[in-house]
């Protein structure tokens, strides 16, 4: 059997809003976006880096009853707000470059570049709080 990764999901508290976030602030493109009105206007939302084959990220609205009571609803939405929701790490060629000019655009860095004994990181978040790691392997800092 051979698996691989197809995609990832990051809930999110309002689909357009991280729409427009992931393609306008990260460059990412739209992979899928459909509405399945069968399923009470269900919205498969994917973005992922443009002419990169995956895998892509689901920007998945939480969802109420049936699927989640409102406890749970509150529960991940607090996690969410600490940044504590779960992450997906990018990595880049000139995490120097891209540090600018996602800055330059208003991403929200939660700590500046950083090195490590694998390589420079920094992290940020997106509108909802969920929080992401950007890393260059084998660093550029000396």
């Amino acid at each position: 059997m051979s698996f691989k990764v197809a995609t990832v999901q990051v809930w999110v508290h309002d689909q357009d809003e991280s729409l427009a976030w992931y393609t306008e602030k990260l460059g990412f493109e739209v992979k899928t976006d459909v509405t399945v009105e069968e399923m009470g206007n269900f919205r498969w939302l994917t973005v992922g880096p443009v002419d990169a084959a995956g895998p892509n990220i689901v920007l998945m609205a939480i969802p109420g009853p049936p699927v989640f009571e409102a406890e749970t609803v509150e529960q991940i939405t607090s996690l969410m707000a600490k940044g504590a929701s779960g992450g997906i790490f990018f990595e880049t060629d000139d995490i120097a470059a891209d540090y600018e000019r996602l800055s330059a655009v208003g991403v929200e860095f939660t700590q500046e570049l950083t090195e490590t004994p694998y390589g420079t990181d920094t992290g940020f978040r997106d509108p909802s709080g969920n929080h992401f790691r950007l890393t260059q392997l084998g660093g550029i800092m000396g």
